[in-house]
């Protein structure tokens, strides 16, 4: 089992367990200790969110008559906006990419 490479037992973690019986040692250091990708979408999502309400908060200050400048106003709110375009074009092309795939013929 020394000939497989590390890379076969990220693709498929267990495999060499159910093959030959035997625990693998290799299979502990192989797994990766990067994010998983709903965390990061999850980041993501409130990272916009916290935008959206420094943006929110901002006008609402200015409007109670508080000393807020104009354009801090204008910086907030175009920098939630283009932050919830982002958002969304990456979901576009999340949806658009599996769309893709289950189209796929097997």
């Amino acid at each position: 089992m020394a000939g497989i490479p590390i890379t076969t037992h990220r693709l498929v973690p267990g495999l060499i367990e159910q093959v030959t019986g035997k625990p693998s040692a290799i299979t502990e250091i192989a797994k990766p200790n990067d994010p998983k990708f709903s965390d990061m979408v999850s980041d993501l999502v409130n990272s916009v969110d916290g935008l959206q309400k420094e943006s929110a908060a901002t006008q609402q200050a200015m409007l109670a008559g508080e000393p807020v400048e104009i354009h801090q106003v204008m910086i907030k709110a175009e920098e939630a906006g283009l932050s919830l375009d982002l958002l969304l074009e990456i979901r576009n092309r999340l949806v658009s990419a599996y769309n893709e795939i289950v189209r796929m013929p097997m």
